[in-house]
């Protein structure tokens, strides 16, 4: 899927737990666990904003765009 999700790095830039950003965006841990692994399919707006908001970043700094041609020429 060429949407990188880069939640991981924002929560280590901003050194906070997994566990912590659950309770701050009201959202479970397996939720936010599959979008943090890069496994979901999509997400709400307002979950976006809830976790922008938390982590006091912009969208564009949680998700990335690759083309599959940019994915085959980093290997």
């Amino acid at each position: 899927m060429p949407i990188i999700v880069n939640l991981d790095v924002m929560m280590a830039k901003r050194k906070i737990s997994l566990n912590e950003l659950s309770e701050r965006v009201d959202l479970t841990l397996s939720n936010l666990s599959i979008l943090k692994t890069g496994k979901a399919k999509a997400i709400r707006f307002s979950t976006l904003e809830s976790i922008c908001k938390a982590l006091d970043c912009q969208p564009g700094d949680i998700l990335e765009y690759k083309s599959d041609e940019d994915k085959k020429t980093h290997r």
